[in-house]
């Protein structure tokens, strides 16, 4: 299998997490791409045009970072990264939906930086800034007490704060919210994370 990627995409970083918790390394090899160069919509395989893009081994495609996740972590013999049943799957799911939010408003913003001072919208950057700061309230709100195993939703809270260090470090979430911080911090000690970094 292949997986298309850019280094610098936090949806696919989700998936290249995915990938080395379940031990796959050997099935799926990544294929790096830009989605935005020319001519790069036949490379990245996906209709949408984005990344990340799996291509099966029979060819078929999966797409985008959520259905990823969850058919790499249906491989291998490693422990599920997606609780099945009960309250942990919600919360898991719920985790994994509102650190993908963080990265898409994060993301909009800098796709919204790149227009001219004219055709910026300083309603929507503000409406993207204030989502990120509750979120980041929300998430350091349910992270306290919790000694669960990783799970989707930790991938999710890790990879839009390694997005927000990368893409905005004006936001001091480290300053304002010390929990996320420690959380973080232990976090980026798993191997799987050390050995993908964003970029």
């Amino acid at each position: 299998m292949q997986l298309i990627i850019s280094p610098t995409s936090p949806y696919a970083w989700k998936t290249r997490i995915v990938r080395l918790e379940k031990g796959l390394s050997d099935r799926v090899e990544m294929i790096e791409a830009n989605p935005v160069a020319d001519g790069a919509a036949d490379l990245v395989r996906n209709p949408l045009g984005k990344v990340p893009c799996l291509v099966r081994e029979d060819g078929s495609l999966l797409f985008d970072s959520p259905v990823i996740c969850a058919y790499l972590d249906s491989l291998g013999d490693a422990p599920s990264l997606f609780p099945r049943e009960g309250e942990r799957r919600w919360q898991a799911d719920r985790a994994h939906a509102l650190g993908d939010g963080v990265i898409d408003a994060a993301y909009n913003i800098v796709i919204e930086n790149r227009r001219t001072d004219a055709e910026q919208s300083a309603f929507w950057i503000d409406r993207w800034q204030t989502a990120i700061k509750r979120s980041l309230e929300d998430m350091a709100h349910s992270l306290q007490g919790s000694a669960t195993p990783f799970t989707i939703g930790d991938i999710s809270y890790a990879a839009a704060l390694g997005y927000l260090d990368f893409r905005h470090p004006d936001i001091e979430w480290r300053t304002t919210h010390p929990a996320l911080k420690d959380w973080y911090h232990r976090i980026a000690e798993r191997q799987s994370i050390k050995a993908a970094p964003y970029g």
